[in-house]
């Protein structure tokens, strides 16, 4: 070998383990965190979280982010405000559930400008409206989580309570499919549960958007009043990485669909699925904001005004100790 060959060996060998050792270096940096779930980090509802672990987003915030699956967002918000994470994942109303009872937890980014939830009905039961709900069975994931809430509120638009209807709380798994088997008549799904009725049913379903019937909200990622004031960094880092994956989606939801079934591998071979999943969360739930990840004050009041008027809270919280935009501008 020539010398000069041995030289741009050795020379490419040094730029290897000087790389390899950098990158050595910056994972052993990542501090580990449990990232708190409302349910199994399987549904492509968390598509915006989990794009984000695997396209690196967190670890480049120096944060190596474990999912952890919690009973609802509001066992969620609990288990934030006690400290057992220091991060979480709810609906956008969560704080107002919560607060009242002192737990200092607030919305620190709202994932879309749309609803989470919407209403899903057999297309045979003859419901088009929440009104026509009186009197049937529906499914929901738990009573412990928001989207149960966001029920409640699309009925209470009706004239209706929880009293004129049967509701079932079947897990997330059932939440669809007991609707599809004919065990319920609709659902409190969300848009990836939509999409599987839709499918089953030849899409001889009805939908009804809870934010047609009130101000309903998105996801948002939840954070005690504590972790805000003494781990700013680590609260901003978790937004901007996860606010990324919800842009991955929004810009090409064809493109994300491919990544995501590679960053959760239950869904091989479900790519087509995946794809019109992420279109329908586009759709229906992320899109509508001005800055993304931005909480509307006034909306949120709103929402919480509704929760008073149906028994839902006792007493307000003041609007601007349930949310902070200090992390998304």
């Amino acid at each position: 070998m020539k010398r000069a060959e041995r030289h741009t060996g050795k020379l490419a060998g040094a730029v290897l383990a000087a790389t390899l050792a950098l990158s050595t270096t910056a994972a052993s940096a990542a501090e580990k965190i449990n990232y708190l779930l409302p349910a199994p980090a399987v549904l492509p509802a968390f598509a915006p979280w989990m794009l984000a672990k695997h396209l690196g987003y967190y670890k480049a915030e120096g944060y190596d982010v474990t999912f952890v699956r919690a009973k609802g967002g509001v066992d969620v918000a609990k288990q934030v405000g006690v400290g057992n994470a220091p991060v979480g994942g709810g609906l956008g109303d969560t704080p107002i559930i919560v607060r009242p009872n002192g737990i200092p937890v607030r919305s620190v980014a709202l994932l879309g400008g749309g609803a989470l939830m919407v209403v899903v009905a057999r297309g045979d039961r003859g419901i088009t409206t929440p009104a026509m709900l009186k009197g049937k069975t529906v499914s929901v994931m738990s009573y412990q989580d928001t989207t149960y809430y966001a029920l409640l509120g699309t009925l209470a638009s009706a004239g209706l309570t929880k009293k004129d209807l049967k509701i079932l709380a079947v897990g997330p798994r059932n939440v669809p499919g007991f609707v599809i088997a004919g065990k319920a008549d609709a659902c409190a799904c969300v848009p990836d549960w939509e999409i599987y009725v839709k499918g089953a049913l030849k899409n001889k379903v009805v939908s009804m958007p809870s934010q047609r019937y009130f101000p309903s909200m998105a996801q948002a990622i939840l954070a005690s009043d504590k972790t805000i004031k003494e781990r700013p960094k680590l609260v901003a880092g978790i937004v901007r990485a996860t606010l990324k994956g919800l842009k991955f989606i929004m810009d090409d939801p064809d493109k994300a669909a491919i990544a995501y079934v590679k960053a959760v591998p239950a869904h091989k071979g479900k790519e087509k699925l995946m794809a019109a999943i992420l279109r329908n969360f586009t759709e229906r739930t992320y899109k509508g904001q001005k800055v993304l990840g931005m909480m509307d004050g006034a909306t949120l009041g709103k929402l919480q005004d509704s929760y008073m008027k149906m028994g839902i809270i006792r007493r307000k919280t003041a609007v601007n100790e349930l949310y902070t935009n200090a992390f998304v501008k």
